[in-house]
């Protein structure tokens, strides 16, 4: 019984027994047919992928795989010539009164290289740094054995010191550095992702009760979502022997997971709801929910995967790693979704409405609310267009002085000792808390003619007044590569720091150590980091945009026969996409959500931020908009005049979309809660535009410019006629 039923086209009338033209029907119809195969195939694919990830591994990125330009260059010198992988640490010794010279200043000072040396951990002690008003004395010491463990055997060390404070109470005598502010921090964060990672899936789960007010219709979206994320981390770790994967690309494949996996669900199940609150038997129910919603799935699906596909044209290792663990998780839940999903709900049938809650559970949603809205939407297109385009504009305005700029330490509130300190380095020696790395190559860096330029550099250097003490010069093993680190003026991430790094590569090197005996230079550190990684950005935007945009433009075109159905879907999404980066300007670099979020306003986005939001809500705001369209074109192409179709497709649609944001946001927002600023901005972004894409562009902008079009919606050029036609019901 099920087989024919599922043969037939869903939305057939009395007599008509075609099959639906469509892939996802297809696919579905075998995975109702061969239910247990499905079922089992789709378990044995994420127990053998899981297994994948266990056996193989996955392949960190390292340091030299990040970065762009001169500065990852620098980096890979660095790596190649062995250098012992070593975390730097210093003391500072300061006083509002004494200086450098005096007695009690000096005893001090010995008494911070005796602590630090008697616990044992420490080596290459070095005393010679003296702030340039000879108030403060900078102890630079490196931990013993793995860098990667230095956190782990730092506190001996935080100890001594704070003996030697408690006997010098007069003086400032406290300790930061790579060991110590990891151990502060970075755990910190760690369990900070960890934890949203965990609160997303009760969230989820209590969200997706009060939408379906059933338990088993509640927990499949979840259920589905979760494997396709077990899955995917199965593929991730394959895919990295050729794409090495960051740090934070698992916790974004899980939020990302759970979003588009529990949207696929919901899209499938409330239509097959629908269907069965109209009269349809459950198999016919699931057969139009598979021809209509499923190919819903399989366009979103594609549209997310070509939106992240973009970012790997900018060849920068961190986007490409979130990208395709993106791409990894959006197509394994779009895969459970097209074949799992239909087996379960043909064996299920009503049963998936098992847990039924009183006073929540409906089988199909009213939308009270929403057809309110569009009553007045559509009585007045025109003004409502205005309104909606116009309030969405204002709100983009301010994204029209975006400023971004690296992360970098200040991208997380102080309130460590070790972070303290590290502005109290930064304030007596400029940029020796985070200093520029010059990396210089030669065939002998310790003959006479590369150490005399190594001489004249250094003068050279701190005479621009950008370039500041402490100037320490370190030589790897086999002599071929020397290592000349120095202040630079500026927090290390703004504007003067990187100022400063352009005079050291464009005056500074040039006239001392370029070229010298064959010598090659580059230049790498936090603010170099970040200019190479500025005009890198730069360069690869536009051709994001065009690849992002061109193809989505082409699969809209393809799915919908229609130019305008496909210009009209870019704008609006570039609309919400924007009015999303001026609530971002507002809220971050204007610093209006300080209070609320609790953070530090800097002044500026995270660098990365913007493009890799542009890409995520292109491909999420596709997400909702091809789920209404469909259902649009699916009346339209019934005979329903357009407004009649759009009125119909919007209430048809609103109770979904509405549940399948409030996940969304809800999911997004947890990252507000995070340590890290760049987290913050990235869940707010996320979920200020997909509460403007679900609520201003769908309910209102959208209908209003469909109602004005008319007929004009689905115009195609005669010499486009020859492509395929989609069946959409």
């Amino acid at each position: 019984m099920t087989t024919s039923l599922l043969e037939r086209t869903p939305t057939t009338r009395p007599g008509e027994h075609r099959r639906p033209r469509n892939l996802a029907a297809t696919v579905a119809r075998f995975s109702a047919r061969h239910r247990a195969t499905a079922i089992l195939g789709w378990l044995l694919f994420v127990v053998a992928a899981t297994a994948l990830a266990a056996v193989v591994g996955t392949i960190a990125a390292t340091d030299s795989d990040y970065g762009n330009g001169e500065s990852k260059r620098a980096q890979q010198l660095i790596e190649a010539a062995g250098f012992p992988d070593r975390a730097g640490e210093m003391v500072i010794v300061q006083s509002g009164a004494l200086t450098a010279g005096a007695p009690e200043f000096r005893a001090a000072v010995q008494d911070a290289v005796a602590a630090v040396e008697a616990t044992g951990q420490v080596e290459n002690v070095n005393t010679d740094a003296v702030s340039a008003d000879k108030h403060a004395v900078l102890v630079t010491f490196d931990m013993k054995g793995d860098a990667d463990t230095a956190a782990d055997r730092v506190q001996p060390v935080l100890d001594a010191v704070a003996g030697v404070q408690a006997k010098h109470a007069d003086l400032v005598i406290a300790q930061t550095g790579a060991a110590s502010i990891d151990k502060a921090i970075v755990s910190n964060l760690e369990s900070d992702l960890a934890r949203l990672s965990m609160l997303s899936i009760p969230v989820t789960l209590g969200i997706l009760i009060i939408a379906f007010g059933a338990l088993l219709a509640a927990v499949l979206p979840l259920g589905l979502a979760l494997t396709a994320f077990l899955a995917s981390l199965g593929l991730l770790a394959a895919s990295s022997r050729f794409f090495p994967v960051g740090d934070s690309t698992t916790h974004l494949m899980l939020l990302m997971g759970l979003a588009v996996g529990v949207d696929y669900c919901l899209f499938y199940i409330r239509r097959e709801r629908e269907e069965r609150a109209r009269g349809a038997d459950p198999e016919q129910a699931l057969a139009i929910a598979a021809a209509t919603s499923g190919r819903s799935v399989l366009i979103s699906a594609f549209t997310v995967i070509i939106a992240m596909a973009g970012m790997f044209l900018t060849r920068d290792t961190a986007f490409i790693s979130l990208a395709l663990g993106t791409i990894l998780v959006v197509a394994t839940a779009a895969l459970g979704s097209l074949t799992v999903l239909p087996a379960v709900l043909s064996k299920l049938g009503d049963r998936v409405d098992l847990g039924r809650i009183p006073g929540l559970y409906r089988r199909e949603s009213n939308g009270r609310f929403w057809r309110a809205v569009l009553r007045v939407v559509l009585r007045r297109p025109g003004v409502s267009a205005v309104l909606a385009a116009g309030a969405l504009i204002a709100l983009a305005l301010p994204a029209l002085g975006m400023r971004t700029a690296s992360d970098g330490i200040d991208g997380i509130k102080h309130e460590a000792a070790a972070l303290q300190t590290y502005d109290r380095v930064q304030a007596a020696f400029p940029g020796g808390a985070d200093p520029g790395v010059v990396v210089i190559k030669a065939p002998d860096v310790t003959n006479p003619a590369v150490t005399a330029a190594i001489a004249d550099f250094k003068t050279k250097a701190l005479a621009t007044g950008q370039l500041h003490e402490p100037v320490t010069v370190e030589v790897s093993p086999d002599k071929t590569v020397a290592l000349v680190r120095l202040g630079l003026s500026g927090t290390g991430v703004d504007a003067t720091s990187e100022a400063a790094v352009r005079t050291l590569r464009d005056d500074v090197i040039p006239a001392t150590v370029q070229g010298v005996d064959g010598a090659e230079v580059a230049v790498t550190g936090e603010a170099a980091q970040s200019v190479d990684f500025n005009h890198a950005l730069t360069r690869s935007v536009p051709l994001v945009f065009a690849f992002v945009l061109g193809l989505a433009f082409v699969l809209l075109l393809v799915s919908f026969r229609s130019v305008v159905v496909a210009v009209t879907a870019i704008v609006l999404n570039l609309l919400s996409v924007a009015a999303a980066y001026g609530a971002l300007v507002l809220a971050f670099q204007h610093g209006w959500g300080e209070g609320l979020m609790d953070f530090h306003a800097r002044g500026a986005l995270t660098s990365w931020l913007p493009l890799f939001l542009f890409v995520i809500l292109f491909g999420l705001s596709m997400d909702y908009h091809v789920f209404v369209l469909s259902r649009i074109r699916e009346g339209y192409d019934r005979g329903w005049p357009t407004k009649l179709a759009v009125s119909r497709g919007i209430r048809g649609t609103a109770g979904v979309i509405t549940s399948a944001a409030v996940v969304m946001v809800a999911v997004f927002g947890l990252f507000t809660t995070g340590s890290l600023t760049s987290m913050k901005e990235m869940g707010f972004g996320l979920a200020v535009a997909v509460l403007i894409d679900a609520t201003i562009v769908r309910a209102v902008l959208l209908p209003s410019v469909m109602a004005l079009l008319g007929d004009r919606n689905w115009y195609l050029p005669r010499w486009l006629a020859w492509l395929p036609h989609q069946s959409h019901h």
